[in-house]
Order: C-alpha cells, then sequence, then structure tokens
C-alpha cells in the first residue's frame, strides 16, 4: 500500500511541528527532536487557543511541542508516529522503515523539510571540516544541591549556560537542585578529556564559588565564621545534538522552509479553528 499526499512536512522539532499544525499536513520524523527542557517561548506568548497558559511563568517550548504532536496525532497527520527510524527517498517513493523492515511507502507532491537525522536521497548537506554539537551535561548534586539558583550564564563555548533544576531523582518537588551544563563543542573536543563530564563538572563548581555559592554548612571556624563543605557532584548523563548544517535540496519538490518560529507563533491561533473538536475538551 502506498500513501499518497499532497504534501508533508519531514522534521520534527518544534518549527516543523507549528508548520505542520499551521498549514494541516502530515509530519514524518525518524527521531523526535524534542526542544531542550529549558528554552521557554517569551513571556507574553498567549498559547491559550491551545489551552496551554503562561500564569506561572514563561512556557516552555516542550509543553508546547507535546501539545502540538498529541493534536496533530488525534488528527491522523502523524502517520508513522515513533515507529519510523529511518526514511529513504529513491527519487519517486518516500520509503520509511523501522529497525527490522519497511514500514510505509508514500508518495507526494511538495515536501517541506526542516531536518532530520536518519534520512537519505532527499537534501544533500553541506560538508564541514569540524561540525559543532550542542553538548548536555546532566550533573546530580550528593552535596551541595539546596539554594535558590535556577541559572548561571558563563557564556563560554565550554560551559555555556548552566541550568539548576528540582531532581528528578527524588519524589515530588524536591528542594536538591541538580544541574544540566550546556556547551557548544566541536567533533574533535568531543574526544578530548579537557572537554570532558568531569571537566565540565569541575568549570561548573568553580563558576558557583566565583558567585559565592556555597556547600552545606559544616559548623564553625576558631574565630567563629561558618565552614561549608565542598560541593560533591556525579554526572547522570552527556547527551548531544549536532547543530544545523547548510543544506541543498536534491528534489524539485522539496522545499527548505526559512519561516520563523515567530511567524509561527503568530498565525497559530487561527490555525487552531481546525482542531476545535479536540481543544474542546482540553
Amino acid at each position: 500500500m502506498i500513501l499518497e499526499y499532497e504534501g508533508i512536512v519531514i522534521g520534527s522539532d518544534l518549527k516543523a511541528t507549528l508548520f505542520a499544525f499551521n498549514n494541516n499536513l502530515p509530519i514524518l520524523f525518524s527521531q523526535p527532536r524534542r526542544p531542550f527542557r529549558f528554552d521557554f517561548l517569551e513571556a507574553n506568548t498567549d498559547l491559550g487557543c491551545v489551552k496551554l497558559t503562561s500564569a506561572g511563568g514563561p512556557i516552555q517550548k516542550e509543553l508546547l511541542w507535546e501539545r502540538l504532536l498529541f493534536l496533530l496525532n488525534l488528527d491522523g497527520k502523524v502517520p508513522f508516529a515513533n515507529l519510523c527510524e529511518s526514511m529513504r527517498f529513491d527519487g519517486e517513493h518516500l520509503i520509511c522503515s523501522n529497525e527490522y523492515s519497511k514500514i510505509g511507502v508514500l508518495n507526494f507532491s511538495n515536501c517541506f523539510y526542516f531536518g532530520d537525522d536518519n534520512i537519505s536521497g532527499l537534501v544533500k548537506e553541506k560538508e564541514l571540516a569540524n561540525p559543532t554539537y550542542t553538548c548536555y551535561d546532566w550533573i546530580a548534586f550528593n552535596s551541595g544541591g539546596k539554594h535558590e539558583v535556577d541559572h548561571i550564564w558563563v557564556g563560554d563555548d565550554f560551559v555555556k549556560e548552566i541550568w539548576f533544576y528540582s531532581s528528578d531523582r527524588m519524589c515530588g518537588n524536591s528542594p536538591v537542585k541538580d544541574a544540566c551544563i550546556v556547551s557548544t563543542l566541536t567533533e574533535e573536543q568531543l574526544l578530548e578529556f579537557d572537554y570532558s563530564e568531569t571537566m565540565a563538572r569541575f568549570k561548573m563548581i568553580s563558576e558557583m564559588e566565583k558567585r559565592g555559592m556555597k556547600g552545606r554548612q559544616n559548623g564553625y571556624s576558631t574565630n567563629g565564621n561558618p565552614k561549608h563543605y565542598k560541593f560533591r557532584t556525579t554526572p547522570i548523563r552527556r547527551t548531544k545534538r549536532r547543530d544545523p548544517m547548510e543544506i541543498i535540496s536534491k528534489d524539485d519538490r522539496v522545499s527548505l522552509s526559512e519561516v520563523s518560529t515567530r511567524s509561527l507563533l503568530a498565525t497559530l491561533e487561527a490555525s487552531c479553528a481546525a482542531y476545535d473538536r479536540f481543544l474542546r475538551y482540553l
């Protein structure tokens, strides 16, 4: 069976999802590109049309992304959901496969391409000598994780910023915070110890101490000044995502969309009418 579509969207980041939602198009991807947990929309963004509120502060991009994919799925616009692991364009058909076999074939007249890590034959990437990656080091605090700081901006490529969040390792809204360190690293740097998780942790602690942050109190010195334990941390995991590369379409039916997220958000409310039969129950 071959699925026939007039237009499709390939990609799974927030921009691709917004575009598919606003244009009522099916969306396909091999791996979901979930927005970073601490990426937020502008504070004045009104998302009441999709039943999201900013009463508690700026809305996470991740929440909007989840809501849009949910609505697209209900409307049958995510034909392979998360079952597809690779896609191949043979010049006529787009062939979608999982780890073991082909799961679907489709034809299209127009394709709006936003990027996918496991697709071939549709676009060509410009080769870079040393591509860059956004790297996330997730760090657990075993001691010194109770404080009021949520974010530190450093500005360096290695340890660009540090986010502190209520630890996921404990149930409920824990006062103990863990951290996520965000860096921009090249392929070569990812292999070097100087840019490893260990060095990222050391630099994080150094930046915390520069700003007067201290570990748990440990009594007083002989002259009456409070003493503090050192911060104790453990790496949880390191994840990375390759930064966008310049791409060239290999087929006249493929458009490399340059629309901005802001403009897509501006037309979101008008697009919600097509999904009113679902939104009324949220």
